[in-house]
């Protein structure tokens, strides 16, 4: 059985850090693409960053020059440091694996998440 489990996730002031941890088993994805996303309350899932089974990373604008999006394929982990966080980041903040065709937004496999909170 595929699982993804999300963690890191906890309650920061405004311009605080967390590393946020997806833990993979069933499956090696080191060939596979991984991503994050993310749910705010009341708001549709979005795209946060992608990363390339050969290490190359994609971020939407909103990630740009705060997240980084990183994998260790021995361990069969995809981690995202999220930096400078504001309020407006507060979320659940998935991970997802494996995707589909070519595309950087639909994958096959998906994890519970992790609750990201942002104090002002």
């Amino acid at each position: 059985q595929v699982q993804l489990v999300e963690s890191g996730g906890g309650l920061v002031q405004a311009g605080g850090s967390l590393r946020l941890s997806c833990a993979a088993s069933g499956r090696a994805f080191g060939s596979s693409y991984m991503g994050w996303f993310r749910q705010a309350p009341g708001k549709e899932r979005e795209w946060v960053a992608t990363i390339s089974s050969g290490g190359i990373s994609y971020y939407a604008d909103t990630a740009k020059g705060r997240f980084t999006i990183s994998r260790d394929n021995a361990k069969n982990m995809a981690y995202l440091q999220l930096n400078s966080l504001k309020p407006e980041d507060t979320a659940i903040y998935y991970c997802a694996g494996d995707r589909k065709g070519l595309s950087l937004y639909e994958y096959n496999y998906w994890g519970q998440g992790t609750q990201v909170t942002v104090s002002s």
